[in-house]
């Protein structure tokens, strides 16, 4: 039993990427919510999902930016599947140990705040891949493919269900114009 069941508090989860259009289980709520102080960024390398060693795609990770805010969704997990989703998360999330689980407020926008787990890249861990222009993160993310399909797919379906929530992020629109273009 972890600690969320034993104090009868309900677990949260920040989704502001694949998790807004695939959380991977049936959350029992889903809200827009922002996550201060952290910005979604294409600042991890994807050697496994979406890229190889050999050619690593792009994905996106939550940066430390004390002046930015994250908007995505939180999911609320069903009770008495906390441990079943959490493991799950966890299985999903870590497989390369270049997220790191954090346990952050997040605000919903009904103007709750509530904890929620949100994996956060390792500023020192090989796959953290900041510093590259928006041009460079394009031509990565054009060309790259990996278990799960190509890179475009990821960017595509973030930025379409962004846009679905009212919650469009400028810079990834611009990749994906940009991307669009170079696939041609």
């Amino acid at each position: 039993m972890n600690e969320n069941q034993t104090n009868h508090t309900p677990l949260w989860i920040f989704g502001y990427g694949s998790l807004i259009w695939n959380p991977g289980f049936q959350p029992a709520e889903a809200l827009p919510a922002r996550l201060i102080g952290w910005q979604r960024s294409f600042c991890m390398r994807s050697i496994t999902y979406r890229g190889t060693d050999i050619a690593p795609g792009l994905v996106l990770a939550l940066d430390s930016v004390p002046s930015s805010a994250c908007a995505g969704l939180a999911f609320r997990a069903a009770p008495g599947s906390e441990d079943e989703v959490l493991a799950y998360l966890r299985a999903r999330e870590l497989i390369s140990s270049a997220y790191l689980e954090r346990n952050l407020p997040v605000m919903l926008n009904d103007g709750r705040q509530v904890n929620a787990i949100t994996f956060v890249i390792d500023h020192q861990h090989p796959q953290y891949w900041a510093g590259l222009t928006p041009e460079d993160q394009a031509q990565i993310i054009a060309r790259a493919r990996g278990d799960r399909g190509p890179n475009v797919d990821y960017l595509f379906n973030t930025a379409r269900h962004l846009h679905e929530l009212g919650l469009p992020d400028p810079e990834l629109d611009w990749l994906v114009t940009r991307v669009t273009a170079l696939k041609g």
